[in-house]
């Protein structure tokens, strides 16, 4: 049709112009164009003024009416509308900017989680992308399927740290092929994963995730983040396996041997639930907490052969080494535990039995 003329343009370009433009090479006024499709007047005038979409039907009517295919009226509307669609993101990442200060991006630049750029339009976009979500608005909309996570109670997280350092798991995690999640496996594993303790420092990764992807449980091992004050996480992807992250805030083995197990406690001892720990522990997760914990002491060190031992009254280096061969874990735990219990100080002598893990994460 000869009228007919193709506009591609990264400008917002309301069809209502094109259409005036055409009224005007066709010397047809409004209400001429308005009498030949049926339309009011004001119905005309609202889509030259772009107070009105142009919808599907209309640009039938005009194709009939001016001889412009109805394909050109669409583009033009979807064009101009997703033009305009572009502008008010910008608005909105703009606003979104403000949430940069909170993100932890400096550390999920060194994961490879998000592209290194000093533009701050660009960050948000790589959070938008890094979260799965189209605004950083909706992140607290999604926190109810967070995972389970430790941390220190005498700390104010940062939720947007702590959403960071779960998602990076997640992402981690998801790369990982592991058989379905297998309690009775898990449980008839726990010597040989406390055996570990005593293993040489650069073997204990490997071994570990190992060890727990054979019972349909992923490791995650990855860097503490700043305000997240996190040691370990314990969540459950849809796939049927189980996800362990820990960190090694502080560095201390027994620390990571404690976080452990308190998560290996959730695997084993609570449903596949969700929850997080605040500064404070709500009241609901209290006594799961609790139990976590007790769990983990136990596992590590049995009640019954800590108060033997403690009954003793020798607390000298020796003997704590002579009572980790007995029972068969590492000093350093012994020695973890004590200082926990106010049983004994932080002396140099005792706490040099303590180990600390320097990993590259």
């Amino acid at each position: 049709m000869g009228t007919e003329k193709r506009i591609y343009s990264d400008l917002a370009v309301p069809p209502g112009e094109y259409l005036a433009e055409v009224l005007e090479a066709r010397q047809m006024s409004q209400a001429e164009l308005a009498r030949r499709t049926g339309r009011p007047v004001q119905a005309i005038n609202e889509i030259i003024k772009s107070d009105k979409a142009l919808t599907p039907e209309t640009a039938l009517q005009l194709e009939r009416a001016l001889g412009v295919s109805a394909h050109i009226w669409t583009g033009l509307e979807s064009r101009y509308q997703l033009v305009r669609a572009k502008e008010d993101e910008k608005q909105l990442i703009r606003k979104e900017q403000a949430y940069l200060r909170k993100t932890p991006y400096k550390q999920l630049m060194a994961l490879g989680c998000v592209c290194r750029t000093r533009d701050n339009e660009r960050k948000v976009r790589e959070l938008h992308r890094f979260y799965g979500v189209s605004s950083l608005e909706h992140l607290p909309g999604i926190w109810t399927a967070a995972p389970s996570f430790r941390r220190s109670p005498k700390w104010n997280a940062s939720f947007y740290a702590l959403a960071a350092w779960l998602r990076c798991a997640e992402l981690q995690a998801a790369g990982v092929a592991a058989p379905l999640f297998d309690r009775a496996v898990l449980k008839a594993a726990l010597g040989d994963i406390r055996a570990l303790t005593r293993a040489g420092a650069g073997d204990i990764p490997r071994r570990l995730a190992k060890r727990l992807t054979d019972c349909g449980v992923v490791l995650v091992l990855q860097p503490h983040f700043p305000k997240t004050y996190a040691h370990g996480a314990t969540f459950w992807p849809k796939d049927g396996k189980a996800v362990l992250v820990l960190s090694i805030r502080g560095k201390w083995a027994d620390v990571f041997w404690f976080s452990l197990f308190h998560e290996i406690g959730h695997l084993l001892l609570h449903k596949k639930t969700t929850f997080v720990d605040g500064g404070i522990i709500p009241v609901e997760q209290r006594a799961l907490e609790q139990e976590a914990d007790r769990f983990a002491e136990e596992t590590l060190i049995p009640s019954r052969k800590l108060r033997e031992f403690c009954d003793r009254g020798d607390f000298s280096p020796s003997a704590v080494s002579a009572f980790a061969e007995e029972i068969g874990v590492s000093a350093g735990i012994i020695v973890g535990r004590l200082q926990h219990d106010g049983a004994i100080g932080y002396g140099p002598d005792l706490n040099g039995l303590r180990q600390r893990y320097e990993w590259d994460l």
